[in-house]
């Protein structure tokens, strides 16, 4: 049997859960962050200016529950972006790059028809810590 243990993961300068999940969830050297919008923790209303100041809030919003973790963006392995239109994919992209200048982590990117509140970009992550 294994002994691994689930542990929830918060931190106060990201948005609130607006449903019934956790922030991230850490596992043994792993973190599993849910996905991030361009909600203002401090407002909860999405970040004005288009793609590219909710993307800059999405990772800053993930920045913040990667450190309550204990890890960081050089320590991320894998991402997932969810872009509601993919002409919005290089002004997304401009922004990522500022976040992770080099050995960038494996990267998904997918076309949705809707995010919640109306968001244009979502980003969630796999990372180590430790």
């Amino acid at each position: 049997m294994s002994t691994l243990k689930k542990e929830i993961i918060s931190s106060p300068d990201a948005p609130k859960a607006i449903g019934p999940y956790s922030q991230a969830i850490r596992v043994g050297d792993f973190v599993f962050c849910a996905g991030q919008t361009g909600l203002d923790p401090a407002t909860m209303e999405l970040a004005a200016g288009g793609v590219e100041a909710q993307a800059r809030q999405v990772l800053t919003n993930l920045k913040h529950v990667l450190e309550a973790a204990g890890s960081g963006f050089d320590r991320v392995v894998k991402t997932t972006v969810f872009l509601t239109d993919m002409a919005n994919f290089a002004a997304m992209n401009a922004v990522y790059a500022e976040f992770f200048p080099e050995n960038p982590p494996a990267r998904s990117t997918i076309a949705v028809a809707g995010l919640p509140k109306g968001g244009l970009v979502e980003i969630e992550a796999i990372a180590l810590v430790g």
